[in-house]
């Protein structure tokens, strides 16, 4: 059966150096996860957030606003609204905003549990 969900109602996730949002996942009972995740334009002094990796799937990103770099151990990619990135699994990587407002993604996992799957590290 078709079911709208709201952003309102999603899980909110306490995730390092963006605000991320999980509309769809395993919680409800679905087979893929869906975030939304907001990378804030960096102000003087910021921790610059470390790079994470996910065991045994991949991710697909989907910029909607703002402009940045993903950072990968197979190196740097500029994205800017339009673009997608395909992050294959066990390749360690971050997305961090380069432009001047808050750079918006969508990213998708072919997985319904992400964080059981997904380390963070402090650098690369």
């Amino acid at each position: 059966m078709a079911r709208l969900l709201k952003q309102a109602e999603a899980k909110r996730l306490g995730l390092p150096g963006r605000t991320s949002l999980e509309p769809v996942s395993g919680a409800i009972g679905s087979r893929v996860t869906f975030r939304i995740a907001e990378i804030a334009v960096p102000q003087p002094g910021d921790k610059p957030r470390g790079p994470h990796v996910h065991h045994g799937f991949e991710e697909c990103i989907y910029v909607l606003k703002g402009q940045g770099t993903t950072c990968a151990e197979s190196g740097e990619i500029s994205i800017k609204p339009g673009d997608i990135i395909l992050i294959p699994a066990g390749e360690k990587h971050m997305t961090k905003n380069t432009g001047s407002e808050p750079l918006v993604l969508l990213c998708f996992f072919p997985e319904p549990d992400v964080t059981a799957g997904t380390t963070e590290f402090q650098s690369f």
